[in-house]
């Protein structure tokens, strides 16, 4: 469990917990993928925006800030109203968040993360030491190991000699006990921002030729992509604004499925959203940004090198995703579970990556899933065995050869309905008339319905 919400908390669910024993005490429990590129980039946004209160503003782990108010709170009326007013403004903005504030970082963070409220200055022993041991950014197994001991509250440690605790649990534990007490310095230092990775081109003239604006669109993006490459970053998203002699302004915006800064493959992706533009009187100045750029290592790039097969894959990800949209482009993954729906998870493809599919330990399985259908049986046969005859699709079928069965059970975490038959035996089934066929029928099922089949794939 990535994240919960307060329902969810409610419920006595907590963040680490596994999904399947989540779900045995919340049957009910409604999931979806955690979008952790999303929440890097709201978590950066709400860094600037605490900069109204402190221009020492860093990151406190992946879902938490740290600011250095020195100097500040007397702006707002006091700590208090200043966290008042952090806290109103985040609510009107639709947030719930937990705060803290104390004389040093690492209490801070203790008593934001373990409870919330304000640390007078000169009781930062009274402030934190009810608060266990885990507060103080120290990693499980010393965590347990202190429990074990006895040790569950900073309090406990504080009556400690350090040197036996240095020995016994190593100088992390008393640094980050330090660091919070005040005896070690640590200092909040703020992220910089990433550069502004844009060009711009003002014409002598006004153009409208859309080989004009391309050759103006190579040479920003010759500007563009030598940034990046310094700060070792790649595009995902570039928009391109051709700004009208009539004061109007045009844009064509790409996305790319991986991070790249090869200007003449990304330049092939504009050609049809400049094609369709309207020149109008003229264009006088054409202006490019990435916009949304990711991290990429430096690679060799140019037409010395020949192309790879992933980068061939992923330029033809980027042309569909320009034209139908990156959630549109999907890949399948294998996902671990041997219930033939769930053994496979589909994703986008651009925001994905591939995977092995795992090897193969059992029976082959069928190129095509699909939802069960039903099967009329035509023929005789033996009880759990598969029938002579059928009819599938309006079609008719004999038994050519059967081979199986392939018993699944169903997975007791998840109450499908689907599943709620019980055991399923799967045979392949090849026929006489050609297709070969992925039939099943459930043993425990009622006597009248023992012979009840259906059909859920097809083999190549």
């Amino acid at each position: 469990m990535h994240c919960l919400n307060v329902a969810a908390e409610s419920q006595g669910l907590q963040r680490g917990m596994a999904l399947a024993d989540a779900r045995a005490i919340c049957p009910g429990l409604v999931t979806r993928p955690a979008d952790l590129a999303r929440e890097a980039a709201a978590l950066a946004a709400l860094r600037r925006w605490v900069e109204r209160y402190s221009p020492m503003v860093a990151r406190d782990g992946a879902d938490g800030l740290v600011a250095d108010i020195t100097g500040v709170p007397h702006l707002f009326g006091g700590e208090a109203d200043l966290r008042g007013d952090l806290h109103a403004r985040l609510t009107r903005a639709g947030m719930s968040a937990t705060s803290a504030i104390a004389e040093t970082r690492g209490a801070a963070h203790a008593l934001a993360r373990h409870g919330e409220g304000i640390v007078e200055e000169g009781a930062l022993t009274d402030g934190i030491g009810p608060l266990p041991v885990t507060a103080l950014r120290i990693d499980g197994d010393t965590a347990q190991a202190l429990t074990r001991m006895g040790l569950k509250r900073i309090s406990d440690l504080m009556a400690q000699p350090r040197a036996p605790l240095a020995r016994r649990f190593g100088t992390g534990l008393v640094l980050r006990l330090d660091q919070a007490l005040g005896h070690q310095p640590e200092p909040v230092s703020p992220e910089a921002d990433l550069p502004q990775f844009s060009a711009r081109m003002t014409f002598p003239d006004p153009i409208g030729l859309q080989a004009d604006v391309m050759k103006g669109l190579a040479r920003l993006l010759e500007r563009v992509c030598v940034a990046l490459a310094q700060h070792q970053r790649g595009a995902r998203r570039l928009r391109l604004e051709l700004h009208r002699v009539d004061h109007e302004t045009a844009q064509v915006e790409i996305g790319l499925a991986r991070p790249m800064r090869d200007a003449g493959r990304i330049k092939a992706l504009f050609t049809k959203g400049v094609d369709e533009v309207d020149a109008g009187f003229g264009i006088e100045a054409l202006r490019l940004t990435a916009h949304v750029t990711e991290r990429l290592a430096p690679e060799q790039i140019g037409q010395g090198r020949p192309l790879r097969q992933e980068d061939a894959l992923a330029d033809l990800f980027s042309t569909l995703g320009n034209r139908l949209g990156f959630d549109r482009v999907l890949r399948l993954l294998p996902a671990q579970s041997d219930i033939p729906e769930r053994s496979f998870i589909i994703a986008p493809a651009a925001h994905s990556a591939p995977e092995e599919s795992p090897p193969q330990c059992g029976p082959a399985r069928p190129i095509t899933i699909f939802p069960p259908e039903p099967v009329t049986t035509r023929g005789g046969g033996r009880p759990g065995h598969p029938p002579s005859a059928f009819r599938w699709r309006r079609m008719a079928f004999t038994t050519l050869r059967a081979t199986g069965p392939e018993r699944i059970a169903p997975e007791w975490w998840f109450d499908d309905p689907a599943w709620r038959t019980g055991l399923r035996d799967y045979w392949r089934i090849e026929t006489r008339e050609g297709p070969r066929l992925w039939l099943f029928h459930t043993p425990q099922a009622a006597a009248w319905a023992a012979q009840h089949w259906f059909a859920q794939g097809e083999f190549a």
